[in-house]
């Protein structure tokens, strides 16, 4: 099989699994958004996956997402999944439409500062530590409960969640971190009387997607599992 032909199939094989995801829980397909994880892929292929229909593309570094979208085609919505350092929100924010990692109070500032110079502004979700791994960021649940009606009060378009299950070849034994992330965001609508519905979910990757479907996710971002056999 060419490159062309094995990520086509991947591709397939990842958007039925989140359809068959759907199914067991009786969700609408369309309700989940997948995002293909380009960090390591090839310029060629990420093309072919837009050009198969894949327009929702994922970053780690800010510095490759800008890159990137400025060699792609326009038709690309990027996303950046990964750290944002205070300094690059200038940088990095014109190109995304989805910001996945607000970790902090002090980087809301920053995307509120940048966000009033400008006529357009990203989809924005808050980056939880729900498993409370130390090599991760993010709120802890708590905190980010403390913190909702300041971050709220900034009025930036915050619309969801995002959070980072650990590691494993077991997707049911980190079942309940998806789980976790859903019940704290229905703890934050409740907080904030109903009038902040926060309608996205990010989680689940290349090893767990479909457990997180499961749970509720809106965005999955999948990266390995789509490139997966390609020289």
């Amino acid at each position: 099989m060419t490159d062309s032909s094995i990520l086509a199939r991947n591709w397939r094989e990842v958007r039925a699994r989140i359809d068959d995801a759907c199914a067991r829980r009786q969700r609408d397909p369309q309700s989940v958004r997948l995002v293909a994880v380009t960090k390591t892929a090839k310029r060629e292929w990420i093309r072919e996956l837009i050009d198969l229909g894949q327009r929702d593309l994922g970053e780690n570094r800010p510095q490759q997402l800008v890159q990137r979208a400025a060699e792609l085609p326009e038709s690309a919505h990027w996303h950046l999944i990964g750290h944002l350092q205070r300094n690059k929100v200038d940088f990095v924010a014109p190109h995304v439409r989805w910001i996945h990692s607000v970790d902090s109070p002090r980087l809301a500032q920053s995307l509120a500062a940048c966000m009033a110079k400008s006529a357009t502004a990203p989809q924005l979700l808050l980056e939880v530590n729900v498993s409370g791994e130390s090599s991760k960021g993010g709120f802890a649940p708590d905190e980010l409960v403390s913190q909702w009606d300041g971050l709220r009060a900034t009025k930036l378009p915050i619309v969801g969640l995002m959070t980072m299950a650990p590691l494993t070849e077991e997707p049911e034994s980190i079942r309940w971190v998806f789980r976790q992330l859903r019940e704290l965001r229905a703890r934050l609508v409740e907080q904030s009387g109903g009038t902040h519905p926060l309608p996205e979910l990010s989680m689940g990757m290349s090893g767990d997607f479909e457990v997180a479907v499961e749970e509720g996710a809106t965005l999955v971002r999948v990266g390995s599992r789509l490139f997966e056999g390609l020289a």
